[in-house]
């Protein structure tokens, strides 16, 4: 692709070596949460949301868990500002959750920022100036030194109004664009805003290391955020803030890599709304963890309704495969991943398994309450028989021979290919019914009788072919062997009875059999099925059902 000689790599690596996260193996334990869709998420959104819907989602928030949420910019409109006072006006902050303003390094800003918060019983004021080469040069055309001095003279007049307001007031730094700001330079400002604040272990100053724009390969972020963490000053004061954006779309790698190398905290948004390729995915990141035997501290049990509410506020869609939310992230299409999710699902409750180890899902799809039969085997054209047999089973009881399962695989397969779509349960129910289950045509059963002499059953059998009534007598070792006799006597038919199953139907509301018949024809095999509350009368239908499907196919 030509133009790839006009990029260079606009990022730096810490001057000393930092590779400690590498030796980790994975997260054990949860990061601090911070939430910033009502801010960088909903500055994002084509149509902004509207004060009832930030509000409709605050509380969303809040019942998923989340003990800090960044609420606005108070100081850049009138909507962020009215939002924020209706919070605090109208009592809606919980005393566990604190809120969060962001500010720029501008006196204007930062008096007006704290104005909007009177009546506030807890915030953190979120100060930021961009650090950047990049920035520096093209954008404010300032040296290093001035730059530093925004930041320190930023943090100075926070301090000062913080004591000037009534509340309780946190404090939060970010140089932004910190990814493209020199790490020996990068490091200075954060110490000297540290220094500014003198934050102690019981009032802990955040300091976080945004990766405005991504720009590098997440190890890299991981040094440059090991690097922040181990030469800051006053550490055990400090809490290191991760807020990785995914231009790369290593969002998630650059946020797991960053708590390896020491990282505390975690800014992101539900889903990763965010500009231009969006924040990191909270969800994923939470649910990541979860799924590696660790308590997030965020709840996503309802997923539906998370998701349901997020794009009714938002109008955003949730992508059909997001990571743990999308509509077919616990989907089958691939015949090879069905059968092997069918067979993990029965050998985990066959053997009662506790912990969750299905091939192809790395989540219980119940613990985000989504449903094994609706989500996890999805029958097309690519479907195999293993999956079209499990929705038969789990959805409607019928537990289908191995030996049948092919011959009911391929006729589903076949029908999908044919009408271009996906099938339902309901249609995939109704395609064996049509062409397995107590066929009618031609022949047809009337009545029977059956009369045991001995070890002998002898059957007066009375059909219909092609709505002719035949009677005939005949005898065998079994009621199913005699009407079988009977059949072959009558219309000449000449088959061999190859294989019969049978089971109760427990998926239905009354006291249902269901049997399976094989008949062999030319060396081929034909299968039907009966279902009836008496288990004869149902073999007797499978059979019958075996039998129509043969002359069908041989006429």
């Amino acid at each position: 692709m030509k133009g790839f000689e006009r990029y260079s790599r606009g990022y730096f690596m810490p001057p000393v070596k930092c590779l400690d996260w590498a030796q980790k193996e994975y997260i054990d334990h949860a990061p601090i949460w911070c939430s910033v869709d009502l801010r960088d998420g909903n500055q994002s959104l084509i149509k902004p949301m509207s004060l009832d819907q930030k509000v409709e989602f605050f509380k969303l928030l809040v019942q998923i868990g989340f003990k800090e949420i960044e609420v606005g910019f108070p100081a850049a409109s009138e909507t962020e500002y009215e939002f924020l006072r209706t919070l605090i006006d109208g009592d809606l902050i919980p005393d566990d959750v604190t809120i969060q303003v962001l500010t720029q390094a501008r006196p204007h800003i930062i008096k007006k920022t704290f104005k909007a918060l009177e009546g506030c019983k807890r915030a953190i004021v979120h100060l930021y100036n961009s650090t950047s080469l990049a920035q520096r040069e093209q954008v404010f055309k300032k040296s290093k030194e001035e730059i530093l001095e925004i930041a320190v003279e930023g943090a100075k007049m926070l301090v000062e109004l913080a004591n000037e307001t009534k509340g309780n007031f946190l404090f939060e730094y970010s140089p932004e664009s910190f990814t493209g700001t020199e790490m020996d330079y990068a490091l200075e400002v954060c110490n000297a805003v540290v220094d500014t604040f003198k934050p102690t272990k019981e009032r802990k100053l955040i300091l976080n290391l945004p990766a405005t724009v991504e720009m590098s390969l997440p190890h890299v972020y991981a040094s440059q955020v090991e690097y922040i963490s181990k030469y800051v000053h006053n550490r055990d004061s400090v809490i290191i803030s991760l807020h990785p954006h995914n231009d790369r779309g290593t969002g998630i790698a650059d946020a797991e890599l960053g708590l390896l190398a020491g990282a505390d905290r975690i800014e992101g948004t539900l889903f990763g709304n965010g500009e231009r390729t969006g924040n990191v995915d909270v969800i994923t990141l939470a649910l990541n963890m979860y799924t590696h035997g660790v308590d997030p501290l965020l709840d996503f049990k309802d997923m539906p309704s998370i998701v349901k509410l997020y794009e009714s506020v938002t109008e955003m869609k949730v992508y059909d495969r997001q990571p743990y939310s999308g509509k077919f992230v616990f989907a089958a299409f691939s015949g090879s991943h069905q059968d092997a999710i069918s067979k993990g699902i029965k050998y985990h409750k066959a053997n009662k398994l506790t912990t969750w180890s299905v091939p192809y899902l790395p989540l219980d799809p119940k613990d985000v309450s989504r449903e094994y039969s609706a989500d996890v085997i999805r029958i097309n054209s690519q479907s195999g028989k293993g999956g079209i047999c499990y929705i038969l089973e789990t959805n409607f009881g019928l537990d289908i021979p191995q030996k049948m399962r092919e011959t009911v695989g391929y006729l589903v397969k076949d029908v999908s290919d044919k009408e271009h779509k996906e099938l339902t349960p309901n249609e995939v129910q109704s395609i064996f019914l049509e062409h397995f289950v107590n066929l009618k045509t031609p022949l047809e059963l009337n009545e029977y009788h059956f009369i045991r002499e001995g070890e002998v059953f002898k059957v007066m059998l009375s059909t219909k072919f092609n709505g002719k009534v035949n009677n005939t007598l005949a005898d065998g070792k079994g009621r199913l062997d005699a009407v079988s006799n009977a059949i072959k006597e009558c219309y000449n038919l000449n088959y061999e009875l190859t294989n019969y199953v049978e089971h109760n139907l427990e998926s239905t509301s009354k006291a249902e059999a269901a049997a399976y018949v094989s008949v062999k024809v030319n060396d081929k095999e034909y299968w039907g099925t009966g279902i009836h509350d008496d288990i004869i009368c149902a073999s007797i239908y499978a059979l019958i059902s075996a039998i129509n499907n043969s002359i069908k196919d041989n006429n």
